[in-house]
């Protein structure tokens, strides 16, 4: 595996609204974890009172998960971790770690990922679409409603090219319901 400079595996809101600067995004897989609601959001997407959920990756045996592997631009990356930090870890709900992507290429690179901790408790995994879909349409937080996260990631997918069966029908569900 080539070393290489500061990259950043996004799967959600990283990869349409990454807030930091990049000279270089790649179509990548992430081995060993499913993109999943799996998170009560009380701060982006929900509040205390009413949670929405948000996109994590959740440890699964034999899943991918394919995002967007971000190279953050040289000078930057000081900054960018300590904005990912903020915005990332705001209730110690993700856990930093950096894990070995592939990019579209095969080039294999190490990459700053933020997976779920399944040990917290705003993890909600495995959660009926269904249900899912309901909080979902409720849901409004300080970055704005649940839907239009779930919205904005499912076009941002389907623009790229990737299938992600999951997020397609809780947007359709929710698109139905609301």
């Amino acid at each position: 595996m080539k070393k290489s400079r500061l990259w950043v595996f996004g799967y959600g809101s990283l990869m349409w609204n990454p807030g930091f600067s990049h000279d270089r995004a790649e179509i990548a897989r992430l081995n060993g974890y499913a993109r999943s609601f799996c998170m009560r959001s009380i701060h982006h997407r929900g509040t205390l009172a009413n949670p929405g959920l948000v996109l994590a990756l959740d440890p699964t045996d034999g899943a991918f998960c394919t995002g967007m592997a971000l190279r953050v631009s040289t000078g930057s990356e000081q900054d960018t971790i300590l904005y990912l930090r903020e915005r990332e870890l705001v209730s110690s709900a993700y856990l930093e770690t950096t894990l070995q992507i592939q990019l579209a290429d095969g080039e294999k690179i190490d990459a700053v990922t933020f997976v779920v901790d399944v040990d917290h408790e705003q993890y909600c995994g495995g959660l009926p679409l269904d249900e899912q879909a309901q909080i979902i349409a409720a849901a409004v937080g300080g970055r704005g409603k649940n839907s239009d996260y779930l919205n904005s990631t499912a076009d941002h997918l389907a623009g790229l090219g990737i299938k992600d069966t999951d997020l397609d029908w809780l947007a359709n569900a929710v698109k139905n319901n609301t």
